[in-house]
């Protein structure tokens, strides 16, 4: 399975959050599936942290090539297609690290790990509980 963590799926795995569904940290543990995790929550998390809304993200902030990599996660780059995708995305989501999730899950066939009710209806495949 492919799959791609929305930000809050990423650090609640990163900080062994309980609320993170066990059929979602046992996808994240198979050897079997690959992960993704997408430059737009680098940019979001970096963002909050930023703004003080993030303050435990600090090594996150400052490690997250290594953290990815410890995690054997990919990096997802932002390409123009994506971003293409995401600002013509018909939806009225208007949080753009959102959109972007959703057009990269949909352009990559990846299926997004999201608790986010309001993304369900706008990707193909959603993994959570």
């Amino acid at each position: 399975m492919k799959l791609l963590l929305d930000t809050h799926a990423l650090i609640w795995w990163l900080l062994d959050e309980p609320a993170l569904p066990k059929r979602v940290a046992g996808a994240l543990r198979a050897a079997s599936n690959e992960i993704f995790v997408s430059s737009a929550s680098a940019w979001e998390i970096a963002t909050k942290y930023r703004l003080g809304r993030m303050p435990q993200a600090e090594s996150l902030v400052h490690g997250f090539r290594e953290i990815l990599d410890q995690q054997r996660f990919s990096a997802l780059p932002v390409t123009v297609e994506h971003a293409l995708a995401a600002g013509l995305l018909k939806a009225d989501h208007s949080d753009p690290f959102d959109r972007m999730l959703v057009a990269q899950a949909r352009l990559e066939g990846l299926r997004l790990v999201t608790g986010d009710q309001a993304l369900k209806p706008l990707v193909p495949a959603v993994l959570w509980q």
